[in-house]
């Protein structure tokens, strides 16, 4: 049996979802919130499989909510049951924790389906939820780890690549050993690599050295 905590501040909306999942053979609804914080609450001390969470609600919303009871329960699976997709709402509620994705004008039967779903580890997103965090994905940015580096940084890191000491490279840019030796560090740490030899074969792979 699935047994189920729902969060949903309209009552009619609670009854009617409450009413056709109950009458599932393999679902149980163990208890209701009107609220975020209530649901907070329950969600922690009940320890249902799923929940179905609203994301608008008065006191406290429900990526709100979500984004607490993850910090709690983070193996807790949650179902955003909303009448919005708008940016604002979908993105900040996957980050807060938020396994599927699903809308109010879902039939109950396909609400239910996701319910099983989740319960099994699968993630459930509305078609128009997918296609938002493809057009993300596609519009996000590639940023590569030599951008982080500053213009000295840059500087001693392709002097390194070109087979350089220390010492040399300190005494090239007329600059203390120690200072080479703290910008080294921080490419190092910037670049994500153990030493010297990873920093110089990072600068050839990105075409950084010649």
């Amino acid at each position: 049996m699935i047994r189920v905590l729902f969060a949903d501040d309209h009552e009619m909306v609670r009854i009617g979802v409450s009413a056709y999942l109950s009458a599932q053979p393999d679902i149980e609804i163990v208890a209701e919130a009107s609220d975020g914080a209530p649901a907070v609450e329950l969600a922690l001390e009940l320890k249902p499989d799923i929940i179905l969470m609203d994301l608008v609600m008065k006191e406290m919303d429900g990526i709100e909510a979500t984004k607490r009871i993850i910090e709690k329960w983070p193996e807790a699976k949650i179902i955003i049951v909303t009448s919005f997709l708008d940016d604002e709402k979908v993105y900040p509620a996957l980050e807060a924790g938020a396994t599927s994705y699903m809308l109010k004008t879902s039939k109950a039967e396909e609400i239910a389906k996701a319910i099983r779903s989740t319960h099994e580890g699968q993630s459930v997103l509305e078609p128009e939820v997918t296609g938002k965090i493809m057009t993300k994905m596609r519009e996000k940015p590639v940023v590569h780890l030599h951008e982080q580096l500053t213009d000295r940084e840059m500087e001693i890191l392709l002097l390194v690549a070109q087979g350089k000491s220390n010492q040399e490279i300190a005494d090239e840019l007329f600059i203390a050993l120690k200072t080479v030796k703290v910008h080294v560090s921080n490419i190092l740490g910037k670049l994500e690599v153990q030493d010297r030899t990873q920093a110089v074969i990072y600068a050839f792979k990105h075409d950084l050295a010649q």
